[in-house]
């Protein structure tokens, strides 16, 4: 811990991570550290430099299979006050990268602000929001996105606007590891009628996917043309299990853990789907998923 040396209260080593994904799966990680700020967050970086040790970063680890064996190196989580901050200003909101998803959503609601209502039931931070361009069929949050502030491994603090920045299907050209907040653009509307897409959005959401369940949300991307749910289901997968890994009889693109799942069990299911698609369909299926191994 010495490497760590007056951030004791931040830092903890060996640390279960399984608690911080919504597989609820995967093994320790060597230091899982909480900075208090930005400052904090800067220094604490330049020592895993000076320490060569690897850099992790996790938002709320709801698109997230951690390995059984754990992570090596550092694992941050942009938690708690500063970095949960959201500061509205007309149509503008600035949304710090460990805001939650469904309170930035309410309380757009609340001020009668448009453009964030599609990622309802989405369960994320902001800052993995931003990174996955996370959306659905109700709209996407690059759509919203004016202005991201980023910091480099090397702790340098930027900022990257659109047009430079540019949103595609579940991604966004930013390299840099860390995303401390972004600025939102949105429209003034009807707060009920804003609800009433939020509620429309929640129905369908409860109607179609496996909810109540250890997901992980969608596990791989949509190919072009077509979607990867519909080709699980075509190869006759919805059921299948490996260990106590199964994928959804709701939606064939969601991998369910069930009790005495490993993350192993999760990644064989996964080469499984993979195998069968590619050779009924001759798609290749790409993870949507993100794995630390």
């Amino acid at each position: 811990m010495s490497i760590f040396s007056g951030f004791e209260e931040t830092i903890e080593q060996d640390h279960p991570l399984a608690p911080h994904t919504w597989y609820r799966l995967g093994g320790p990680a060597d230091y899982f550290i909480r900075p208090r700020n930005v400052k904090d967050l800067k220094e604490i970086v330049r020592r895993c430099n000076e320490s060569h040790l690897q850099i992790h970063v996790l938002g709320f680890g709801s698109n997230l299979l951690v390995s059984d064996d754990g992570v090596r190196g550092a694992v941050i989580k942009l938690e708690g006050e500063e970095f949960g901050r959201m500061q509205f200003e007309g149509h503008k909101v600035v949304a710090w990268a460990g805001a939650e998803l469904g309170k930035l959503v309410l309380d757009c609601v609340e001020k009668g602000l448009s453009g964030v209502e599609g990622l309802t039931g989405i369960p994320g931070s902001l800052g993995g929001a931003v990174r996955m361009n996370a959306g659905g069929s109700f709209g996407d949050i690059g759509s919203a996105v004016d202005t991201v502030m980023l910091m480099d491994i090397h702790g340098n603090i930027h900022e990257k606007q659109k047009p430079e920045l540019i949103f595609d299907y579940r991604s966004v050209n930013i390299r840099a590891r860390f995303i401390l907040n972004a600025q939102l653009r949105l429209t003034e509307a009807d707060p009920e009628q804003i609800m009433r897409t939020v509620k429309e959005s929640w129905i369908y959401k409860k109607n179609s996917q496996p909810l109540n369940t250890r997901n992980c949300g969608c596990v791989f991307k949509n190919p072009p043309g077509a979607a990867a749910g519909a080709l699980i289901d075509r190869a006759g997968l919805k059921g299948f299990q490996v260990g106590g890994a199964v994928v959804s009889e709701k939606h064939a693109n969601f991998i369910v853990a069930r009790k005495g799942c490993t993350s192993r069990d999760v990644m064989r299911l996964i080469e499984t789907v993979r195998q069968k698609v590619r050779e009924q369909f001759e798609v290749e299926l790409e993870l949507e998923l993100e794995v630390w191994q």
